[in-house]
């Protein structure tokens, strides 16, 4: 029988095995660390891309603050200006009301025998200082704004006999209150 020594051949192929495996090893961990590699490049593009999109955002963020800031500014000038707008509108409206008062107050008054020295009005209170004739043309006074509907709580403050230019006269003080011309009514007018 022949023998065949098979010893070395196991030992070449066993070392050729050793070879594969040791290869394939190595060619795993250059795989491994390719991908690993790989992997690090995309999350830092990704991150960067994130940090890029962050910056933008805070820029936009502060643009827009910049034009909130000019809007709220903006907005502060427009409610000044409607604010001066309302007083010359209330200026405007005002304006007239002292003459058409004095010109209600004198188809009112006794002609030739009352003339006015004073005139006061504040908000809805009126004050009238004179002179009269007499008594008589006095209480007529009060009786005519009484009667016109416009004025009520019509009361004699004061009256005292003077002498102007040797004649006997009287000095009186009238205050009354106006009608209708309340806070809602006002604003009424305005708009």
């Amino acid at each position: 029988m022949i023998r065949i020594n098979l010893l070395p051949f196991r030992a070449a192929r066993k070392q050729e095995n050793i070879r594969r495996q040791v290869s394939v090893f190595i060619l795993s961990l250059v795989l491994v660390t390719i991908l690993l590699v790989m992997g690090h490049i995309f999350l830092q593009n990704k991150i960067e891309a994130l940090n890029l999109d962050i910056k933008n955002t805070k820029d936009q963020v502060a643009k827009f603050n910049k034009i909130n800031a000019e809007i709220a500014q903006i907005k502060k000038d427009l409610q000044i200006l409607k604010k001066k707008t309302e007083v010359i509108q209330s200026l405007d409206t005002n304006r007239t009301a002292p003459v058409m008062l004095m010109d209600a107050m004198t188809q009112l008054t006794i002609p030739k025998r009352m003339w006015f020295t004073s005139f006061e009005s504040k908000t809805k209170s009126i004050m009238v200082n004179g002179i009269a004739l007499d008594n008589k043309t006095v209480a007529d006074f009060m009786t005519n704004l009484e009667d016109s509907g416009k004025y009520q709580e019509v009361k004699l403050s004061s009256i005292r006999q003077i002498v102007i230019a040797e004649k006997n006269l009287k000095s009186f003080g009238i205050t009354f209150q106006k009608i209708g011309e309340t806070t809602e009514a006002l604003e009424g007018k305005k708009k």
